[in-house]
């Protein structure tokens, strides 16, 4: 059972770890992670699930295990996830007044 699996860095996160809401629901496996290597942040995740490939930002994500990602998000949240950009990976854009970057995702 993944509550007792021992929590585990996004860095060590292998694609094919199972990815439920928080009300227990599987959505997908998770298929690539994103992160900022300059500045060593998680950025997030994509997953595939039966609606194709979606992006889950790194603040929806609650836990991680070697085996399993629960999002603080519930089934119905999660359900309204944004599709992955058909053209690639996601397009990063300079926050100058915060010194970090943001995502263009497309919304469903």
């Amino acid at each position: 059972m993944s509550d007792e699996e021992p929590p585990i860095s996004y860095r060590v996160l292998q694609p094919g770890a199972r990815v439920v809401t928080s009300d227990g629901e599987e959505i997908g496996k998770v298929r690539e992670v994103l992160d900022n290597q300059d500045e060593d942040i998680f950025d997030g995740l994509v997953i595939e699930g039966r609606h194709g490939q979606r992006f889950v930002d790194a603040p929806e994500v609650a836990r991680m295990t070697e085996s399993t990602v629960t999002l603080t998000l519930d089934s119905a949240a999660a359900a309204s996830l944004p599709e992955r950009d058909p053209a690639g990976g996601p397009e990063f854009s300079a926050n100058t007044k915060g010194g970090r970057f943001r995502r263009a995702w497309r919304k469903r």
